[in-house]
């Protein structure tokens, strides 16, 4: 072998160019300051999203405890549009979701009173055909309308059985959905003495009762996360490892399992609004687009709050740039879905629309995944 081509290979071994690999040897992400970049910018991002919703439900409880103390047509549409406000931010912080943090922690999270779903509507009250349905109705059976019995009756005797949260509230204001072109149209005056309806009294009770509830639920989750307190100061001294796990399995989950699976598929297979996220209000295709940002703002991140995507694309710029596409992809599809979802799930174009979205989110969590095993980080899809 020749001076110059000793010399070349010199240079290709120093670099890994002979080895056709891109693998960096005896790579660790605990030891990656990078990957700790990352980590601790998903900390930051998870308490400022809980920030924002918890102060957009702050506005929706205090449109509510308006509206319950002079109860107007305007104060009751001030309430919707409150709670159509609030939904999106909280919608983004479901990618939080997924691996055992404060939200859905066992035993303490509180995701199933904060979002629980589908709501059976006549445990909380009446419907079309039985006006002495739910809680409000039931004054021999629940007195008292307070935090501690609606809570306490959350899940009891079956998961439909939701007395709480965003869904609780959600049917409170809107009433059923017998409209499909639109949202359910309860009347304010269910809400005023000797108005439509019965037991008004309790109905606001419990209106204001389930508004401070959410409030105080999400105030809870948002402390977890609090920098230098909490979940969040164990986060910051954990493997870097765990914590990219962590992240990657919300992402993947709420990618695959609940947006693409629960809450599409289901929903898309059976043609009925009752499995609908949210039915009453119709609001399911702008839960869905929530939900999505949450997804791709992880993964992408931003000048100030790296993603996952530094971390990929470090090791392989093809993996992730299949994962920005296939995000791209799926984030446009889900726009794509007209509205309302109920209308879409049970008629061309909109079913077209619908699955299109659900193969969009399949190959978005392929992609996801793909990119996680890149990093030796090993998701499950499987619920």
């Amino acid at each position: 072998m020749t001076p110059k081509a000793l010399l070349i290979l010199a240079l290709l071994v120093a670099v890994g160019g002979c080895s056709g690999s891109d693998e960096t040897p005896g790579y660790d992400l605990d030891s990656d300051s990078q990957a700790q970049v990352v980590a601790d910018a998903y900390a930051a991002r998870v308490f400022a999203a809980y920030q924002e919703t918890e102060t957009k439900a702050k506005d929706l409880e205090a449109k509510i405890k308006a509206f319950v103390a002079a109860p107007s047509e305007a104060g009751f549409t001030a309430c919707k549009s409150a709670w159509l406000a609030a939904r999106p931010a909280y919608g983004r912080t479901e990618a939080f979701r997924f691996y055992g943090g404060p939200i859905d922690a066992k035993d303490t999270g509180k995701e199933g009173e904060i979002n629980g779903w589908p709501l059976d509507e006549n445990f909380v009250d009446y419907v079309k055909d039985d006006p002495d349905a739910g809680i409000v109705n039931k004054p021999t059976e629940f007195p008292t309308i307070d935090a501690k019995v609606i809570a306490g009756l959350n899940e009891k005797d079956g998961e439909k059985n939701l007395s709480t949260g965003w869904h609780a509230i959600e049917f409170l204001l809107w009433g059923q959905d017998l409209d499909d072109a639109g949202p359910g149209k309860r009347p304010y005056t269910d809400f005023v003495d000797s108005g439509t309806a019965k037991n008004q009294a309790r109905r606001r009770t419990y209106l204001v009762v389930a508004a401070e509830l959410l409030v105080a639920d999400l105030a809870e989750v948002r402390a977890a996360w609090e920098p230098t307190k909490g979940y969040a100061a164990t986060w910051v001294t954990r493997s870097r490892k765990q914590s990219l796990l962590d992240v990657f399995q919300g992402i993947v989950s709420l990618s695959g399992i609940e947006l693409g699976g629960e809450r599409m598929t289901v929903a898309y297979t059976n043609q009925d609004q009752e499995d609908e996220h949210s039915c009453f209000s119709d609001n399911t295709t702008a839960d869905f687009a929530a939900n999505q940002e949450g997804i791709a703002a992880i993964y992408l991140g931003s000048a100030e709050r790296p993603g996952l995507s530094v971390l990929v694309k470090a090791k392989d710029a093809a993996i992730d740039a299949a994962a920005r596409k296939a995000l791209d992809d799926a984030t446009a599809a889900i726009k794509a879905i007209p509205a309302p979802f109920d209308t879409a799930i049970k008629g061309e174009p909109g079913r077209q629309k619908v699955k299109a979205a659900i193969d969009a989110l399949k190959v978005q969590t392929d992609a996801l995944v793909k990119a996680a095993n890149l990093l030796d980080l090993k998701v499950s899809t499987k619920a």
